[in-house]
């Protein structure tokens, strides 16, 4: 006959503080990683992981070496249910705000494609004012040419020309990464 003591329905204080110790900034770092560095989002993420693993004393009492990939994988699973939510309702993106503005890289490879995306936005900050505008219109509000024109009040000619040098700076800026990051 077991006892309540014997299997636990919460991890012990003693272990979830070990627990923490042990791999608390390295979760805290791959977190950042995958919420653009926003620290709040992370250290909240961080928070709910470790939640979990006091709900779920059986994971921490597994034969496995090491707690830090169940850790990982919780807290990707959290990061990405997270984003899935905010994202439920489109975020609107002004020329204004650019560096906040949202970017899709859920699936396999998505770390990479993080990292990416921030090397993206950073480098979009070097551009001059009207070649960022004419990005934000047509790659991440999906405007077409004609559309663009219109919404920033200047000829399509205008709008294709700025894109081209925009991509262009984008290019010299991004070495290695090749088109396909910037498209």
């Amino acid at each position: 006959m077991t006892t309540a003591m014997e299997h636990p329905t919460r991890t012990p204080e003693q272990e979830l503080a070990e627990l923490q110790e042990a791999h608390g900034r390295a979760l805290f770092g791959f977190l950042l990683g995958l919420t653009y560095g926003d620290r709040q989002r992370a250290e909240d993420l961080v928070q709910e992981t470790l939640v979990r693993a006091w709900q779920h004393p059986e994971a921490l009492r597994s034969d496995h070496e090491s707690m830090r990939p169940w850790l990982f994988t919780v807290g990707r699973r959290l990061a990405i249910d997270a984003r899935r939510a905010r994202l439920a309702r489109p975020t609107e993106v002004g020329t204004d705000g650019f560096e906040h503005a949202p970017v899709a890289v859920i699936g396999d490879g998505h770390e990479e494609r993080s990292v990416i995306a921030l090397d993206v936005q950073e480098a979009l900050t070097t551009l001059r004012r009207e070649h960022r505008d004419v990005l934000v219109q047509l790659y991440y509000r999906g405007h077409s040419v004609t559309e663009a024109a219109q919404a920033l009040g200047i000829p399509a000619g205008t709008v294709k020309s700025r894109s081209h040098y925009a991509l262009r700076r984008l290019k010299t800026v991004l070495p290695g990464y090749g088109a396909s990051a910037v498209h």
